[in-house]
């Protein structure tokens, strides 16, 4: 007997619905408070290192609901829709919830992991009057421009004033558990090529890995919180043993 309860064909479930609204208007919040207040949102509730003199722990979920710019959001919460609607009309709206949380605070420890060991590395080779002048002038000098002449002190000062935000590792999670559950489903790449989930997904999560190991600074993307999301997302399955759809065809 199946500890979830499936949904039917609902287009819009209610926490997928929920979910949009929430980051819409938390991205329209960021937006009209930065611009007539002067009021950074993404200061206070993006995820920073935990180093950070801007680390907070609510950051771990409050980030999931932050986002860049218009683009950011636009293809996050359509991923959100097109996997997530179908994912909650099988699993159940409790239960694709606490996937969906889960996976995204699996994806920012593992990104903080992956920060922490090139943070450390870093460290190594700054002097202890350095790491002290970015601890305590490091939110000013981003401020600035970055103007630090040694890619060093850049690289160490970016890791520890440039926030994380987006549900990017969750939206990840939805799509490996969409190819797990509905592997021969097509999706069609720019509205146009077609590929099935299952090579969607494994292809996906290589170009992650590789952009992840590659690790150019002008990237500006936490591909290792993407996979971050993919593999809880894949331990949460295999822990639940939610069985494909096809597995109840007797």
């Amino acid at each position: 007997m199946r500890e979830y309860r499936p949904l039917g064909n609902t287009m819009f479930p209610p926490v997928v619905k929920n979910l949009l609204i929430i980051n819409g208007i938390m991205f329209l919040a960021s937006n009209v408070f930065g611009d007539s207040l002067g009021l950074d949102l993404n200061k206070w509730l993006g995820l920073y290192y935990f180093e950070s003199p801007n680390f907070r722990v609510w950051q771990f979920f409050t980030h999931l609901f932050m986002h860049g710019n218009f683009a950011h959001i636009f293809s996050n919460m359509l991923a959100l829709w097109m996997f997530g609607a179908v994912l909650e009309n099988y699993f159940g709206s409790k239960r694709f919830l606490q996937y969906y949380i889960i996976t995204g605070l699996g994806a920012a420890l593992l990104h903080l992991g992956v920060q922490f060991v090139e943070v450390q590395s870093l460290k190594q080779h700054l002097s202890a009057a350095t790491i002290n002048e970015v601890l305590t002038n490091g939110a000013s000098i981003v401020n600035r421009g970055m103007n630090y002449t040694d890619p060093d002190a850049a690289a160490y000062t970016a890791a520890l004033f440039y926030p994380t935000v987006g549900a990017s590792g969750a939206v990840f999670g939805l799509l490996l558990a969409f190819g797990m559950f509905f592997p021969n489903a097509m999706i069609y790449l720019y509205f146009f090529l077609p590929i099935k989930a299952k090579y969607f997904v494994i292809l996906y999560g290589l170009f992650e890995l590789f952009s992840g190991i590659a690790n150019n600074p002008a990237d500006n993307v936490a591909h290792f919180a993407h996979l971050g999301g993919m593999l809880f997302g894949y331990i949460l399955i295999k822990v639940w043993k939610i069985r494909r759809p096809g597995d109840f065809l007797m």
